[in-house]
């Protein structure tokens, strides 16, 4: 399955996103509210600069104490991003978030962000796909 297919079946292409600007405090709540893991650093919701998420908010507070719910997000986003293309394939997605120990990947084309899949997302595909294949092959051995 290709990532284009798993964003479809979210039915929001669009990704949460916050300015560099933005405090960790506000990023906290947005995660709250939302109840999301991760959000993408963009000034302009469209080019990522990074992504915070909520593990790393919480090793943040654990190395440096709730004074760091001021600080800018773009102090302390992961700025190395990985992303993915809507051509990838699920198994692709998973070795790489797998290999990387991540839980989220924004969906780039030509430098925009158009989606973000998550583990779960990814996960979620490959059941349905091994379901439907399961599917396909009982209904060869049942003759249908």
């Amino acid at each position: 399955m290709l990532v284009s297919k798993i964003l479809q079946s979210k039915g929001d292409d669009g990704v949460l996103s916050v300015p560099s600007s933005a405090t960790i405090a506000d990023a906290v709540k947005i995660l709250g509210e939302r109840r999301i893991g991760t959000v993408v650093i963009s000034d302009d919701g469209q080019v990522p600069l990074g992504i915070l998420s909520e593990r790393d908010v919480v090793r943040i507070i654990a190395a440096k104490g709730a004074s760091v719910l001021q600080d800018s997000v773009a102090d302390h986003m992961t700025k190395r991003l990985v992303t993915c293309e809507r051509d990838n394939t699920v198994q692709q997605i998973l070795a790489t978030m797998t290999e990387k120990r991540f839980r989220h990947m924004p969906v780039v084309e030509n430098g925009v962000m158009v989606g973000i899949i998550t583990l779960g997302d990814a996960v979620k595909a490959q059941l349905t796909e091994l379901e439907m294949e399961k599917d396909a092959l009982q209904g060869m051995i049942a003759g249908y």
